[in-house]
């Protein structure tokens, strides 16, 4: 509920800046200030291409014309700062922000860092202006800021890192509770005298001609809440990897997983196809068996997924539907 709140927040926020930015680039073009129109032209269409504007837009090509154009926003600034209007290097303020949000924090502090070079090298030649000298310190004030703002982003984020119980994109629970949720759910079967299965599922991307990722990436929200709408409430998902996802099942014998398996398969590759996305999927099912623990067990999933991949893919291949043992040694004929 958190996370929805604040993504509707930064909804509102964007599509009130746009509406904002379009307005000063109106007054400008009436006032003849053709560089700030440009600008707040561009600075709107730096807002226009961002995902808080409209979810979709974190698919290629949008985040590089985002990047362009906030490299074309800084080039406009850096050049008010000798062409003017003076009130237009104003807007530098917020460029370590917008710096830190889009970018690398590498690349953002290099950027900062020239943007107040560039500024102290204006304001030096700028001797006529008696504001420079507060412009400066202004811009240096707000850049400290920025860095304080974003060293206390990345200390939170690495503090909370290992409290995150799900996975920001497709809301599934986090790999690094697995093996303890898994051995505890283990136990709970054995100690109940109850079946338990589990479901290895993965997008056959190794069989498809181009390089879906970026597209699958964007709608990775869809498939996580397609999993969890086909799970009773006590089952439990999580994103194993990138592309891939492990059901636990308490209660449920091999063969039922199995078709559950194949009803979860099938509506993924649907939902895929939906989004133009012309993928297969694949499952592995294991069912728990005496001796296995959350690590065997999860291997066994994993060896039928792998399975099943290597069969084609876009099938569901239960883990003891077939053996590993060697072919029987050859008999050799009496000696003659």
């Amino acid at each position: 509920m958190a996370q929805m709140a604040e993504k509707f927040l930064l909804s509102r926020l964007s599509r009130t800046g746009f509406l904002i930015l379009i307005a000063i680039a109106a007054f400008s073009v009436i006032q003849r200030e053709t560089l700030t129109a440009i600008t707040a032209i561009v600075a709107a269409a730096l807002v226009f291409s961002g995902n808080t504007f409209h979810p979709g837009r974190s698919r290629q090509p949008w985040p590089a014309i985002h990047r362009l154009l906030f490299v074309a926003l800084l080039s406009l600034l850096a050049t008010s700062l000798w062409t003017g209007p003076w009130s237009l290097t104003h807007w530098l303020y917020v460029a370590p922000l917008v710096g830190f949000a889009l970018l690398p924090v590498t690349w953002a502090a290099a950027i900062t860092a020239l943007c107040a070079v560039l500024a102290m090298s204006a304001t030096h030649w700028s001797a006529g202006l008696p504001e420079r000298h507060q412009m400066l310190s202004a811009l240096l004030l707000t850049v400290m800021l920025s860095g304080l703002l974003v060293f206390l982003r990345e200390y939170k984020s690495r503090q909370l890192a290992p409290l995150r119980r799900t996975d920001e994109l497709t809301q599934a629970a986090s790999r690094e509770y697995l093996t303890a949720d898994l051995h505890k759910e283990i136990q709970r079967s054995e100690r109940e005298g109850t079946d338990m299965s589990v479901i290895m599922i993965g997008l056959d991307t190794h069989l498809s001609d181009s390089d879906p990722d970026a597209d699958i990436r964007s709608i990775l929200p869809r498939i996580g809440r397609y999993l969890h709408s086909q799970l009773r409430d006590f089952d439990t998902y999580y994103r194993v990897a990138d592309l891939q996802f492990l059901v636990i099942l308490p209660g449920i014998p091999t063969a039922e997983a199995a078709s559950q398996a194949e009803t979860i398969r099938k509506g993924l590759r649907t939902l895929l196809a939906s989004h133009q996305l012309h993928l297969t999927v694949s499952a592995g099912i294991a069912g728990l068996n005496i001796g296995d623990d959350a690590d065997s067990l999860q291997q066994s999933a994993a060896n039928a997924l792998r399975r099943a991949q290597q069969q084609g893919g876009d099938r569901a291949q239960s883990y003891s539907t077939w053996t590993h043992t060697s072919p029987p040694p050859r008999t050799e004929g009496p000696a003659l």
